[in-house]
């Protein structure tokens, strides 16, 4: 990388013109104002990012020495919770308080839905996801699983009218749960419906019949006598119901209706993190380009599909006209939050004055709520002038309290309201679960979002207890004490420092893209939990987890939820070893396949393509949703069981070695590396002399010394390798 200096910062040259020809022209941010500081920011705020790592490490430390002066020895809890207040891993719970946040738009505070997370870098998934508000549910139902596959059913080239009749009545009965008739089903509605003095009438004879809530109808389009949508709403979630008599399925639909419109993503994550492979400025400004273009309005990409080319851009917003005959004009798009990185990691992007990288959490900062400020004046995000920044992986309230003194600085700099930047709150670490009330004190004026993260968290359960024992099986983490526990004490939490009507609490993602039946069946256990929002891994998916939202009235559960006994905090720091292990060696050599398989799918992607998410197959062809998270579970279960004698390294590169012959085998005719007609997928064996056999083997064999269990100083320090390489 070339760079240019900026007072005492070296800023990489195409960084430093992206910022100063596309960034800040429109903000009336000067140029010398902003890098100044950055400048003074970045070299006040290195050494206090610095100091918080070292405490990570010395915490980690003492725990590992606490374990290993018991070896063999079963855990005693009591002298286990007073050993971790005395090193302040655990530290003293202040009083009872409620946040005060302000100016938070209503897909946080007062809508309950899906929430997408997807990677920055690519501009079409990135506008996928932001149009995804509104998604077909003839769609979404027609090509799932949803739908079962029979021979008269099937999915075929061309549309199928069997299949379309099971999607129609699947979403006919979607509509009598959700907006019943007072009499009678949406099944045997024979016609359009009409509008008479502001009232719905819909007809399954000649005498109109309205809906069984009256108010549920907010809306239309079209003639008074002749519509053409109908929108409806439910849990404050809308459904527009589109009619076409000419259309391709209205015109055989005894009531006109070509589609049903829902709601789906409410807000999405535009991601800078883990579902990103940024290692160097010319990523980074990729990913910063994309998020400036998203909210200026103006990002678009060439899209092809079923043999046709078209430009796909941001949605406009929908306009209806209410009842009483005023205009009603809703968002086309999902609330856009941006997910910067955590405290660990340092970019070469730019320089400090003693050669070091920036943190780069300090430079996602700056650049992408400078970004933010271009919706300021449009409003097409946020109606409230607020910029949403979801922080993940901080450790522990001080962690949090640094995120928030990063956000003044920012705000100081840029000259914005003091706590215009919300703070999304991820509880994927340890230090920060046990701690969660006083984490959410430490940022009580900009926290709009909490959640849990099932699968960093479960990475950094195995590396805190590395010295405590081997570990269960990594399916069985799933049923062990403290996962439950750690659901429940994020739900209680929130709930009692106020959250419900204000703040979003939300759960993991569904990593099956392709397994939407079991989806449908399952998930509706989040917004059960208490959960106003929960991950998804696609439109569709959004589609179909947004009609749990409608069958569970969250806020009512929130209110129910409330009163209930607290999680124990013994619970919570239970370890997941497993006891006197017996496991026969076919057990072993299984489990350390699955990982295996897990680590080389993902890792050679990544390295080799630069693709930081994607549905990689399983071990069974079965597609998941695989980003850092996953791989920083699979590589330190492996180192675990490697560390406590379970297996040997033999074992573990025979089993790698085995592994790669397969990932080659899936990847190999995978679209994704025919890009010209022909395979570019670069084979991982026989010779296994690869950047990413060798990263996956260093994720694994060098697993316990990395901080924290992560696996992004390995990936980065390989992935540059690899692009110095071409």
């Amino acid at each position: 990388m070339n760079y240019t200096l900026q007072g005492k910062l070296s800023v990489a040259t195409e960084l430093l013109e992206f910022v100063n020809t596309e960034l800040l022209p429109g903000t009336n941010i000067d140029p010398e104002k902003f890098w100044m500081g950055l400048d003074k920011v970045a070299h006040e705020l290195t050494p206090k990012n610095g100091k918080l790592l070292n405490i990570r490490e010395q915490m980690q430390q003492k725990i590992d020495n606490w374990h290993l002066s018991r070896k063999g020895q079963k855990i005693d809890f009591n002298s286990y919770i007073n050993f971790l207040k005395e090193i302040k891993y655990l530290i003293k719970e202040g009083s009872s308080f409620l946040i005060e946040t302000k100016n938070i738009d209503e897909e946080i505070s007062s809508i309950a839905g899906p929430q997408l997370v997807v990677p920055v870098m690519n501009a079409r998934y990135a506008l996928n996801a932001a149009n995804a508000r509104w998604c077909s549910l003839y769609d979404a139902l027609y090509g799932t699983d949803i739908i079962p596959e029979t021979r008269e059913a099937n999915r075929r080239d061309k549309y199928n009218p069997e299949r379309g009749k099971k999607v129609i009545k699947y979403a006919r009965n979607f509509l009598d749960k959700t907006t019943p008739l007072e009499q009678g089903s949406w099944k045997d509605v024979l016609k359009l419906p009409q509008v008479h003095n502001g009232l719905l009438l819909l007809y399954i004879n000649d005498e109109g019949i309205k809906l069984k809530n009256p108010k549920q109808f907010v809306g239309y389009s079209g003639k008074l006598s002749s519509l053409s949508s109908l929108l409806l709403k439910n849990n404050n979630l809308h459904i527009d119901i589109v009619f076409d008599p000419n259309g391709s399925i209205g015109s055989q639909d005894k009531a006109s209706i070509q589609d049903i419109i829902l709601e789906s993503a409410i807000s999405t994550i535009i991601d800078h993190e883990d579902s990103v492979a940024a290692v160097d400025s010319e990523d980074k400004v990729l990913g910063y380009r994309n998020w400036l273009k998203l909210m200026k309005g103006s990002l678009q990409t060439e899209v092809e599909k079923n043999g046709k080319k078209f430009t796909r851009k941001l949605n406009s917003d929908r306009q209806y006209i209410a009842p009483d005959g005023n205009k009603i004009k809703l968002s086309g798009r999902a609330l856009m939050l941006n997910r910067n990185v955590g405290h660990l990691m340092t970019s070469p992007a730019i320089l400090l004055k003693d050669g070091s990288e920036i943190p780069e959490g300090i430079m996602d900062a700056f650049i992408t709520v400078t970004a933010s400020i271009h919706d300021f004046k449009r409003k097409e995000n946020s109606k409230t002038n607020s910029v949403y920044i979801v922080k993940p992986k901080m450790h522990g309230p001080d962690e949090a309290a640094f995120t928030d003194l990063i956000f003044e600085k920012v705000e100081e700099v840029l000259g914005l309201n003091k706590y215009s930047i919300k703070c999304g709150l991820m509880d994927e670490e340890r230090r920060t679960t046990v701690n969660l009330k006083e984490c959410i004190r430490a940022i009580k004026n900009r926290v709009v979002f909490i959640n849990t993260g099932f699968l960093d968290r479960t990475g950094d359960e195995i590396f805190s207890s590395m010295e405590a024992g081997p570990m269960i099986k990594k399916r069985d983490m799933k049923f062990s004490k403290w996962i439950s526990a750690y659901e429940d004490n994020n739900v209680d939490v929130g709930l009692a420092c106020g959250f419900s009507g204000i703040a979003q609490i939300g759960k993991g993602m569904w990593a099956a893209p392709n397994k939407m039946a079991d989806m449908v069946e399952q998930k509706i256990g989040h917004p059960k939990a208490g959960a106003n929002t929960a991950w998804v891994p696609s439109p569709t998916a959004a589609t179909l987890h947004v009609m749990h939202y409608h069958q569970v009235d969250v806020f009512l559960e929130q209110k129910k939820l409330k009163n209930r006994t607290p999680t124990k905090l013994s619970d919570i720091l239970s370890i997941p070893i497993a006891d006197r292990p017996n496991w026969s060696m076919e057990e072993i050599t299984k489990e350390l396949e699955n990982n295996a398989q897990g680590i080389l799918g993902y890792v050679v992607r990544w390295i080799n393509n630069g693709i930081g998410c994607s549905k990689v197959p399983d071990i069974n062809n079965i597609g998941l949703m695989e980003d850092r998270a996953t791989l920083r579970i699979s590589s330190q279960h492996i180192a675990n069981w490697l560390h406590h004698g379970i297996c040997t390294k033999d074992q573990v590169m025979h089993v790698l070695r085995k592994m790669s012959g397969i990932v080659d085998k899936q990847n190999i005719n995978d679209p994704a590396y025919n890009r010209h007609g022909r395979s570019d997928y670069e084979a991982i064996a026989p010779n296994f002399d690869g950047i990413a056999f060798k990263s996956a083997c260093d994720l694994i064999f060098k697993g316990r010394k990395q901080p924290s269990g992560y696996t992004e100083p390995i990936l980065h320090l390989r992935r540059l390798e690899k692009k110095a390489s071409h």
